[in-house]
């Protein structure tokens, strides 16, 4: 029984692909936390010691082959350092019991250009009078925004919520009316950079449609189809995604951009929940530039924590 477990669990990691969506989005939801799949290894090989199963031992091989070809590379710190740009991005929570004092704690990072998303008006004032001093150019869009210490221009919003009439499966409250992505142009010393600001919908354990995603699908297929028709050249989107690069939902913005943390983070980067992070939801791709690092700040009274990277031309 454990030598066929043990097989199963590394078919499941390297088939991960293949898992439909038909039913529940299993596949996404897998996807999503596939990283934990790893925690099995050990467990299966307690069992296989105390059981003196050597078959099982050997089938184990399997998984733990899979699980590092498909996360071996995050464990190491690739960060260097330097950078041209310092790039940060949080959801600060609308239920934020103290934004003043994430607006400290972020004005402290050093950034050069800082994405919030999940504003709230009530919040509003606040971020813009303890943020204004250290980035004078700024710009929000309903619920997201951009503080910069250089020139903003060409700033316009990106519909990514404009669904049409919801499915029975989808909760009436993912019906937002207020803007949730946009698009701006950075003035720097090398050249405008083109930078999107994006918190895509939710996702729900429905017990009607199981991992429910329907939203944020819809969401990411449309900042897909708008990061292809922008300007192209040296680009970073910025913003909380609400789910991780490996869910295939996400392909068609992943085949345009990468991820900092994996080029040039120190292991997973996972951001939420932020009292026991357990998926990186928050993100910072790029193109046309190289992150020189990435790295997780520590939490401020948001519920999730924010993400850095330091770019290079």
């Amino acid at each position: 029984m454990l030598t066929v477990l043990a097989l199963l669990l590394g078919l499941l990691m390297l088939g991960h692909a293949k898992i439909p969506n038909r039913i529940g989005n299993l596949g996404s939801l897998v996807e999503t936390f596939l990283p934990w799949f790893g925690l099995f290894i050990p467990v299966l090989l307690a069992g296989a010691v105390w059981r003196r199963s050597a078959s099982a031992v050997v089938a184990l091989l399997l998984p733990v082959l899979v699980w590092l070809s498909l996360f071996g590379g995050l464990l190491g710190d690739k960060a260097h350092r330097g950078g041209d740009l310092t790039v940060v991005s949080q959801n600060v929570d609308a239920d934020n019991p103290d934004p003043a004092r994430t607006t400290r704690d972020l004005a402290a990072s050093g950034a050069d250009v800082l994405a919030l998303v999940e504003l709230t008006p009530q919040a509003m004032g606040t971020y813009e009078k303890d943020l204004a001093k250290a980035y004078p150019y700024r710009t929000v869009q309903g619920t997201v925004g951009l503080w910069s210490k250089l020139p903003l221009s060409d700033t316009r919003p990106i519909d990514i919520v404009n669904y049409g009439p919801l499915a029975d499966t989808e909760p009436a409250a993912e019906k937002i009316a207020s803007n949730r992505a946009l698009r701006t142009t950075v003035a720097t010393e090398h050249g405008p950079l083109t930078v999107y600001v994006a918190h895509l919908g939710s996702v729900r354990v429905n017990p009607r449609a199981g991992f429910w995603t329907a939203s944020r699908n819809k969401g990411g297929q449309a900042l897909g189809r708008a990061v292809a028709a922008g300007p192209g050249g040296r680009t970073v989107l910025l913003g909380d995604l609400n789910g991780t690069m490996d869910d295939r939902a996400f392909s068609g913005i992943t085949a345009q951009l990468h991820s900092a943390q994996e080029v040039a983070g120190d292991g997973f980067g996972f951001t939420w929940p932020t009292k026991f992070p357990v998926a990186r939801i928050d993100q910072i791709l790029v193109r046309g530039v190289r992150p020189e690092s990435s790295w997780v700040l520590p939490a401020n009274g948001s519920d999730h924590l924010p993400v850095a990277a330091g770019i290079k031309w």
